[in-house]
């Protein structure tokens, strides 16, 4: 027995994930416990040990898994066994003896803002509400950085256009208050009449529907971002969390304080946000190399 339900209710009810991350979660878990009945002859989760674990890394290196999904991957095991811990269902956690394998550093994607400045003076969207709305996602995520999923999840009373404000509810529920500017309060004022209008009558409370008058989904909005980011950048990734990721890599470059970008993000953490100030870090020093009657010093020398 693994307990597998078991662990979808607590994640779902207790610890609260969102839709998406419990489908990561259970084919992570699904893939783990495959290998242990499969591969291990197991046929409990009080039999697993470190060394199935380990064994199960070593599966997924063979199968050209990269370190950092991996990782992901070990991330939910260790949820999975401090839950069963937790519920006296194992007696020893057999993650406490795994290392996971080392990760490069990652910078976030990010798109250049003259582009985003293309995106948004030269592309042509409808007047009708399908370009209305394409837009209002388009400059709402870059605008404020939040997440696909909460995008999708917002309401027409999270919007304070007297305060400039929106009420997001975020992972685990977590609501935190992400101001606007003006700019963009002017576009949603025009734009949440031309929604009632579009579809009289209909007393859904989502901000943003599709042509069918339903809520949007975070699958919809993705397909609308990759498609208009294709007309300004190359990039391979063209996904609602990359304007996400340039929204926090302008704030930076410009000066943001790392705290406020975090609140901005709502992340738990300000580690999970210094991965930002790389990306200054780099546009800086390119700027000293190019500035600074020393920085060429070294390619003098050569």
């Amino acid at each position: 027995m693994f307990y597998e339900e078991s662990f979808y209710g607590y994640l779902s009810l207790e610890r609260r994930f969102s839709a998406h991350t419990l489908t990561a979660y259970r084919g992570d878990l699904q893939n783990f416990i495959a290998h242990c009945t499969e591969h291990q002859c197991l046929t409990s989760v009080s039999e697993v040990r470190h060394l199935h674990v380990r064994s199960w890394i070593v599966a997924q290196m063979q199968n050209a898994q990269s370190a950092r999904s991996i990782n992901r991957r070990l991330s939910c095991l260790k949820t999975y066994f401090r839950f069963l811990k937790k519920r006296r269902l194992i007696e020893k956690d057999p993650m406490q003896k795994v290392v996971a394998p080392k990760t490069g550093k990652r910078l976030p994607v990010f798109v250049q803002e003259n582009q985003m400045a293309a995106l948004f003076s030269h592309l042509t969207f409808g007047d009708d509400y399908t370009g209305q709305l394409h837009r209002m996602l388009l400059e709402i995520l870059y605008a404020t950085g939040i997440r696909r999923s909460e995008a999708s999840n917002l309401k027409i009373g999270d919007v304070d256009l007297q305060r400039s404000v929106l009420r997001i509810s975020g992972k685990g529920n977590k609501e935190r208050f992400v101001p606007f500017a003006r700019y963009l309060g002017g576009l949603l004022e025009a734009f949440i009449p031309l929604r009632r209008n579009t579809f009289p009558g209909n007393d859904q409370p989502w901000l943003f529907l599709n042509k069918k008058g339903e809520r949007i989904s975070p699958e919809n909005i993705y397909y609308i971002v990759h498609k208009h980011l294709s007309a300004v950048t190359t990039a391979e990734q063209r996904s609602p969390h990359v304007l996400r990721h340039s929204f926090a890599t302008h704030l930076s470059n410009h000066g943001a304080d790392l705290n406020a970008i975090k609140e901005l993000l709502g992340h738990a953490s300000l580690a999970a946000t210094q991965v930002y100030m790389h990306n200054s870090i780099e546009r800086l020093l390119k700027v000293y190399e190019q500035a600074h009657p020393k920085g060429k010093e070294e390619d003098d020398v050569k």
